[in-house]
This record gives structure tokens, sequence and C-alpha cells, in this order.
């Protein structure tokens, strides 16, 4: 079986740690861990480079990490904070004849190309902007060697997914960032996991997110060998919270780096 590295380029919730304007422990904690830009992974295996979710700190991650090309980009919503980064794409796609595939559910390409419309309608086909192939993801899908599962979540009013990847016929990871219920084909798809990346906002609960006590639940009944917390917020300290956890979840931090 191939590697696959996981690239953790932002574990932050919405706001990002620090938040604004906040003086809490963890917002002036001076714990790397405890910095957190929006959240976004990149997959990376020997055929390919995968982007999932494209942040407003996008730019930024990309600098950090040295990212210089990617092959698709998967978006689980069209929240801010997982596609205010999209414009950023287009050192992606830098000649005239140049796209980039970009798979979402059919309602998030909608919200996509009213948000950039000047990117989704067909215009600026120029050297230097992002021109996009959207494909509408309606069910699973083949990308190389991996087989990709949309898992539909509940995640407040909006449409929203994560992803299982299989390898050999067998889930290697589940990567779902916001969520408060995954619903039973879900848990079937991403049963006995090796990996899961999983919300982990807070301690106490949430209407729209699961909170960290849930995903341990959650990563106790699929099975899971290794859970990844993610999509953290200010009331969360890594050096402090880590150590509470069982031996198998761990909270994830920005520039993480894992080999599966």
């Amino acid at each position: 079986m191939d590697e696959m590295e996981i690239t953790f380029l932002g574990t932050g919730t919405s706001v990002g740690v620090p938040s604004i304007g906040c003086h809490c422990e963890v917002c002036e904690s001076t714990d790397p861990k405890d910095k957190r830009l929006r959240s976004s992974i990149l997959i990376k295996t020997k055929e390919q480079s995968l982007l999932i979710d494209c942040g407003p700190d996008l730019r930024q991650q990309c600098l950090r990490e040295g990212i210089e090309s990617v092959d698709a980009v998967l978006i689980t919503h069209p929240h801010a904070d997982h596609i205010m980064g999209l414009d950023d794409l287009r050192r992606f796609t830098p000649k005239a004849e140049d796209t980039l595939p970009i798979y979402a559910r059919p309602s998030c390409i909608e919200a996509l190309s009213q948000c950039f419309f000047y990117i989704f309608n067909g215009e600026n086909r120029y050297p230097g902007y992002f021109k996009p192939d959207a494909l509408p993801i309606e069910g699973a899908f083949n990308l190389s060697e991996l087989k990709v599962i949309p898992i539909p979540v509940e995640h407040g009013k909006v449409e929203c997914i994560g992803f299982a990847f299989y390898q050999n016929d067998a889930p290697l990871l589940g990567y779902i960032p916001d969520c408060k219920i995954i619903y039973e084909e879900g848990m079937n798809a991403l049963k006995d996991v090796e990996c899961l990346i999983i919300d982990g906002l807070r301690h106490t609960p949430h209407p729209t997110h699961i909170s960290i006590s849930e995903a341990v639940e959650i990563s106790q009944e699929l099975g899971a060998k290794k859970t990844w917390l993610t999509h953290i917020s200010h009331d969360v300290m890594h050096e402090r919270d880590e150590p509470n956890l069982p031996n198998n979840v761990r909270i994830a931090y920005d520039g993480l780096k894992l080999t599966l």
C-alpha cells in the first residue's frame, strides 16, 4: 500500500485562535500548538496532492508548508472559514488553459458561484486567474488510487459533508471537520477507519459542532485506530487538555504531519 502524508494546514475554528480581542489563557498562550489557523488539510500520495477546503488563511498556509502544486480541491461546505481562500488558488492555474478540479456538493458549487461570480461565470479565462473545473459530488468517486466517499453530516442549516478515503477497499482516512451528527451511512463507511480526523470544538456542548467528549465517543463507536481532533476553539489548551484524552485520541495542531 502506498504511503499517504497528511498535513494539517489549520486546526482552528471559524474565528481562529487567538481570537480578535480575546485575552483568555489560550489566546495569550505562547505554545505554538495553541495558534490555530482555519481548518484545512493537504493529502499527498505518490500520484497526487489533494487540498481539503480553502479557508481565508490559505495563502499563509501554502507559504508556510511550501505548497507549489495541487491536483484537486475538495470542499466540505460553503461556510466562510472553508471557502474564502478560493481566489488564492489562482496560483495553481497560471496559464490561460490551466484548470483545477473543484469537488463539492451541487448546493456548495451554487453557493461558490454566487460568492465568486467572477470565477465561475466563465468570462475570466486569463493567465494568472483562477479557472475552476467544478465537479459536483453525487456519490462516491475515484481520485487516482483513492476511492472517495462523501459523508453527509448535520451541521446547522447548511448542507455539509466530510470524506472517507479508501485504499485497497479499506477505510484509510476519515475527515469530518464540521458536524453535529454523522448519519448512519457515514458511520458505516467509517467503521474501523485507520485514521479519523474529526470536529472537536470545545469541552461543552454546541448546537452545530460536536464536543470533545462526543468526538471521543464517536471514535470509540467506529473503532478508529487513531483519532485527531480539529476545528478547535480557544476553550481548548493543547498541553493542559491532551493528557486527559484516551491514548488513541490526540489534539491536532497546525503544521502536524501524519504518515499512513
